[in-house]
């Protein structure tokens, strides 16, 4: 809760999940690419968790 708020709303705020960019996904699948359009292999709170979890 304190680092990340996990209501659907704020998920697909978070995530830009409501652009229509999906169709590209459907071939050679969706994680490890290296676009810059795909918001879920962004990583803007690592050192928010690294705080968090004191490392």
């Amino acid at each position: 809760d304190e680092l990340f708020d996990l209501r659907p709303a704020a998920i697909i705020r978070d995530l830009d999940l409501r652009r229509p960019i999906y169709r590209r996904t459907a071939a050679y699948g969706h994680f490890g690419r290296a676009d810059k359009e795909f918001s879920w292999e962004a990583t803007p709170r690592v050192d928010d968790l690294r705080r968090a979890l004191q490392l």
